[in-house]
């Protein structure tokens, strides 16, 4: 394929990492399916906990300071409450009990109910930008970006447990390996990935990512990109089989692919301007990438790491962070800065419509989904 990989790179040093140990992390549930680790994730296939739960949509406006909830069967606001500042992400929790908003400009993490789709108490949590959980559920990992740090926190109360400060800036993004012993973190600013033991709450190695501008000489591939371009890693998302970690790229315009099993040794694949969300369909074919620069979706197979097709919002647009609805057919993104949300219809490869929203929208969940657990972000299943 003549866009894919046009750069390897192999490091003077990689880290290698088992892909199954014999020993997954404690207490994480068992992989169901070892080829596919997102086996729970299939169309409406809800957990017990979330089946009642009503289908909403919801969209954190992160300069308006409210958080919009919209119905996805008739694409109606049903109501807009306000928060603390900033809100970034709405994340559900390990147990799925729990919708969390992440006012990282605020300073707290703000429940809602989903249930009710009401919010309730604030906590105080500093620089929530995002939020993950350990697979076992054990703890709450508050990627505190300004702060430059990883807070591990109980995670019902948020008490603080561990404190892991990195040497990178921009932390915000990540995923885990498939039996959860590791986790890859991104550094937005510094173009950085991080290697993280779930168990030991420790860094394990720093990457920096190659820039496509090499040695004074642009690869023929690139000769549009500015010389000083430099990495922006963004949204980490492991593969079905767990083999391969892939990590979209802002400024580079597309996604680097990783060995789960080598740290730091990367391929690079072009998809479109400011590549930034990553989100595994319920079939856990294709992988979509969110072009937020171009205003479109690019389609990647799998099975061979080709780009099938590229969704475009007609007029452009600033497709950011979202989710796929519980029964697959459609995929919901935030307009980042367009003040709008953007629906896609997944079975026919194609833009659906927009929904005006409040300013800047960023983060949004749409839930219930399927799956066992959450991992956090906007809904990482398994």
């Amino acid at each position: 394929m003549k866009k894919q990989v046009a750069l390897l790179v192999a490091l003077v040093l990689t880290v290698p990492m088992a892909v199954a140990q014999a020993t997954p992390l404690p207490g994480m549930p068992p992989v169901t399916n070892p080829n596919d680790i997102y086996a729970a994730d299939g169309p409406n296939n809800l957990s017990p906990v979330v089946a009642s739960f009503p289908e909403r949509v919801y969209v954190p406006n992160h300069t308006s300071n409210t958080v919009t909830e919209i119905d996805p069967k008739t694409f109606k606001i049903i109501r807009t409450f306000k928060t603390p500042a900033g809100p970034q992400h709405i994340v559900p929790s390990w147990d799925l009990k729990t919708l969390w908003v992440n006012d990282n400009e605020g300073n707290y993490l703000t429940p809602i109910d989903p249930m009710t789709g009401l919010p309730g108490k604030s906590i105080y949590v500093h620089d929530p930008y995002n939020l993950y959980f350990t697979p076992n559920g054990k703890y709450a990992i508050i990627m505190a970006e300004a702060d430059k740090e990883m807070v591990f926190r109980d995670p019902h109360t948020m008490a603080i447990k561990k404190i892991v400060h990195v040497a990178c800036d921009g932390l915000n993004h990540a995923d885990f390996t498939a039996d959860g012993n590791f986790f890859v973190a991104t550094c937005e600013f510094s173009g950085k990935l991080i290697l993280v033991n779930t168990a030991k709450m420790s860094v394990v190695s720093y990457f920096t990512l190659p820039s496509k501008y090499l040695n004074g000489k642009f690869l023929p591939t690139y000769q549009h990109m500015n010389a000083a371009d430099i990495p922006t890693p963004q949204d980490v998302k492991i593969s079905p089989d767990g083999k391969t970690f892939y990590v979209a790229d802002m400024m580079e315009n597309g996604i680097w692919v990783m060995p789960a099993d080598h740290f730091g040794t990367v391929s690079f694949i072009p998809t479109g301007v400011e590549a930034h969300g990553l989100y595994v369909t319920r079939d856990s074919k294709f992988l979509l990438i969110t072009n937020r620069g171009e205003g479109s979706v690019s389609e990647l197979r799998f099975s061979d790491n080709k780009i099938v097709a590229k969704w475009k919002i007609p007029g452009g647009g600033s497709p950011d962070m979202g989710g796929i609805s519980a029964d697959g057919t459609q995929f919901w993104v935030s307009g980042r800065y367009d003040n709008v949300v953007y629906v896609f219809d997944i079975v026919h490869g194609k833009f659906l419509r927009s929904i005006k929203v409040g300013k800047e929208p960023h983060g949004l969940a749409v839930y219930p989904q399927p799956g066992r657990y959450s991992l956090g972000h906007t809904g990482v299943f398994r």
